[in-house]
């Protein structure tokens, strides 16, 4: 079974691919290829980030339950009111 690659292999493909496209020197039905590839690539580092941000952005409230984190605008916030 192939592992699948990691979010930095995945990261320099689309690099790679988005720099040959520059170029500007593929042929089209190779460019088209490699484009479809690139957008794939993309939504696959958007999701992983995705989750990243989610899990990231959990806390743990007082009975162990994990809770989404929400970021307060308050500036008073940690201060005695």
């Amino acid at each position: 079974m192939t592992e699948k690659p990691t979010f930095e292999e995945n990261l320099k493909s689309l690099d790679e691919i988005v720099t040959n496209l520059e170029k500007g020197d593929v042929p089209l039905e190779k460019a088209l290829n490699e484009f479809k590839r690139g957008v794939v690539l993309s939504k696959d580092l958007q999701d992983t980030l995705q989750n990243a941000e989610k899990t990231l952005t959990k806390m743990m409230d007082e009975d162990g339950q994990e809770v989404p984190f929400e970021a307060s605008d308050d500036t008073t916030e940690g201060t005695n009111k």
